[in-house]
């Protein structure tokens, strides 16, 4: 844009501007009507209509997937994907914080005139860059599994006990590879500390704030699975299986 069609800009932005009305109280009583309309729409359609409610909440179930809903599964893939504990607040206050910050700055870093997307390369690159990232990380977050799944790499033969341990919810507070809580211990190289009668009586009898399990008594086959499986977890990564003939 030359100096002329500048000014000729200029020009036009003024007398469109003579010719509009006010931002207060016009634009804002326009606004605050309809957020009112909104708001008295919503409750209305929950007086007479209510809200679908699930079933009862379960405290002690093991199957439950907590999940956000859609328009936040960018930054639960995040979550994902920044693996570090001491990262975690970098992804769910950081990245969202200067996100919003550098869109609240747009109108302040970006004061050029022309808004030809193909005369503003940088700007729309970076555009179509953020929107594509987050429809990537949408996607990945709403194909994701559950957040007890074991992701550590495991022989065939204690694949059994592995499914065994993520049903149960051991995950919730111990850690097996890169996922999992930290209230208990690491579980990734239990194998190597503890023996297999060791870490059978822990998970029946239930030391300190650990609850005991009866899986001995009500399945006896998953429960030497598991306990198999947990003696495996040495540290060390699974040979590969052999190909068959």
């Amino acid at each position: 844009m030359n100096r002329q069609e500048k000014e000729q800009y200029l020009r036009e932005y003024e007398a469109l501007k003579k010719k509009g009305k006010p931002f207060f109280p016009y634009a804002v009583m326009k606004d605050s009507t309809m957020a009112l309309v909104v708001v008295i729409v919503i409750i209305v359609m929950a007086l007479f209509l209510g809200a679908e409610q699930g079933p009862k909440a379960d405290p002690t179930t093991t199957t439950y997937t907590p999940r956000p809903e859609w328009y936040f599964f960018f930054l639960f893939e995040v979550l994902r994907v920044i693996k570090p504990a001491w990262l975690t607040p970098v992804a769910t206050i950081g990245v969202p914080t200067i996100g919003i910050v550098l869109l609240l700055l747009l109108p302040f870093y970006d004061r050029g005139p022309e808004r030809n997307p193909l005369r503003r390369p940088i700007a729309m690159l970076a555009a179509v860059l953020t929107i594509a990232s987050m429809g990537y990380l949408t996607f990945l977050g709403a194909e994701a599994g559950p957040p007890t799944e074991i992701e550590l790499a495991t022989a065939p033969q204690f694949e059994g006990g592995k499914q065994v341990v993520a049903s149960q919810g051991c995950l919730g507070c111990h850690k097996i590879g890169e996922n999992g809580g930290t209230l208990g211990p690491d579980l990734t190289e239990i194998g190597s500390r503890v023996p297999a009668a060791s870490i059978a009586r822990s998970v029946t009898l239930g030391p300190s704030i650990m609850p005991a399990y009866n899986l001995q008594e009500t399945d006896p086959e998953a429960f030497d699975e598991m306990v198999r499986y947990l003696a495996s977890l040495d540290g060390q990564q699974p040979e590969p299986a052999e190909p068959g003939p």
